[in-house]
């Protein structure tokens, strides 16, 4: 299995541009696809530089509704109009960014929802032996407090996000299994405690950015929900990627106590599946 990321927030390999946003490019026995398409169409960029040809990739998977990861589905579906587009029917919600400050939409373009090659799933789906999706987290312990301020639009009034449009790629090679999520909007901890269930042990590789970065500081009490998130995922077995929305101090907590069980993905490196 060969899994590189085509974006993310941070400078990394090989001149590849870098924006907020994230996608992977991933290549298992049956399959070449995608896993989130970034901001822009930055991401086709990289893929050329990287020698990647996206024309023969048969399957995407939107992570959830978020235009920071389907930004380049309209420019990917120009380029490829055969692969199939796996998202949560409920990910073309209108979903904001809402504060004192601000109002802002940060959901996915209408025209995405045209597309004739997208395939809306409803809760858990299997695609094929490889490839199984699930959503519908409900667990809320160490649950992200940013998402305090990212709603759904209801008419004229904003709900808070329970974020059921986020939905979890399982690959399965062999004997093992690596979970895919965006942004883990539901919390990293839900999110495998929710694996456990299906799989009735952990996974063993998690690429997920945790939603943890914040742009006006982090509380003392943010800290140290980094802290405890990062002594739980001590307790698995798993080794895990992260980046995009992750943050660079929550990062560097996390790294502090988790040492080499956590890595950082920066735009255009690949990971190493050793």
């Amino acid at each position: 299995m060969k899994i590189i990321n085509l974006m993310e927030n941070t400078i990394g390999a090989n001149n590849c541009l870098y924006e907020h946003g994230l996608s992977f490019y991933i290549e298992t026995e049956h399959h070449k696809l995608l896993v989130d398409t970034g901001a822009s169409n930055a991401f086709l960029t990289n893929a050329e530089t990287l020698g990647i040809d996206l024309t023969q990739v048969d399957t995407v998977i939107l992570s959830h509704g978020h235009y920071d990861h389907a930004g380049g589905i309209l420019g990917f579906a120009e380029l490829n109009s055969s692969a199939k587009i796996w998202m949560q029917k409920s990910a073309i919600d209108a979903y904001y960014h809402v504060n004192d400050k601000l109002e802002k939409y940060i959901g996915i373009a209408p025209e995405i929802q045209k597309l004739p090659q997208v395939k809306w799933i409803e809760g858990n789906y299997r695609i094929d032996e490889e490839l199984f999706v699930f959503s519908g987290v409900t667990g809320r312990r160490l649950w992200p407090s940013g998402n305090l301020e990212l709603k759904v639009k209801q008419g004229d009034i904003f709900v808070q996000d329970t974020f059921q449009h986020e939905q979890y790629l399982v690959m399965e090679e062999g004997d093992k299994r690596i979970l895919i999520s965006g942004c883990a909007h539901n919390g990293i901890l839900n999110i495998l405690e929710a694996y456990i269930d299906i799989y009735g042990t952990e996974p063993d590789i998690v690429i997920s950015g945790f939603h943890m970065q914040k742009k006006d500081g982090y509380s003392e009490a943010d800290l140290e929900a980094v802290k405890e998130t990062a002594r739980e995922l001590m307790k698995y077995r798993t080794r895990f990627y992260t980046g995009h929305c992750t943050g660079e101090v929550p990062f560097r907590l996390l790294k502090d106590i988790m040492g080499e069980q956590l890595i950082y993905v920066h735009s255009g490196d690949e990971i190493c599946m050793d």
